[in-house]
């Protein structure tokens, strides 16, 4: 069936369920993992508070920091359940893309993400990572709610 699963995270409690599941249901069909966390590069403007809080030093060393730790965390995940595994960092303006993108370089022949699954006018207004890797994704697309 699957080989290889891609799981996107950005270490949000959510992010972290949807590691915790995919890596279940990939011990449980016998596949490997591809866990990766998108950087988004520094702004001088932003909506995003993390980004206008701190200089661009301070940014990307919480950014870079906090990736790592998702990372290591699901890693750790994967070697309790015996699940083969790789942890990917990449830094893109476009995190859909790079998540695309490492289906490609990875060789993976899934995805399995998770959605907020917000609505309405935060919906529009934020735009969704996970609807924009649905609509453009060439391979199949678990969302995990």
């Amino acid at each position: 069936m699957f080989r290889n699963i891609l799981i996107p995270t950005d270490g949000s409690p959510l992010a972290t369920l949807a590691v915790d599941k995919g890596i279940e249901f990939a011990r449980d069909i016998k596949a490997g993992v591809t866990v990766v966390t998108v950087i988004e590069p520094f702004h001088l403007v932003s909506g995003k508070p993390d980004q206008v809080s701190h200089t661009r030093s301070e940014y990307e060393t919480i950014a870079r920091t906090e990736a790592a730790r998702a990372l290591t965390d699901a890693e750790l995940k994967a070697n309790q359940v015996g699940v083969p595994h790789q942890s990917v960092q990449v830094e893109s303006n476009e995190p859909f893309q790079a998540i695309i993108d490492a289906t490609e370089m990875h060789h993976c022949d899934l995805i399995m993400m998770a959605s907020h699954g917000r609505r309405g006018i935060s919906a529009l207004l934020l735009g969704s990572v996970t609807q924009k890797v649905l609509t453009h994704s060439r391979i199949p697309v678990l969302v995990y709610r």
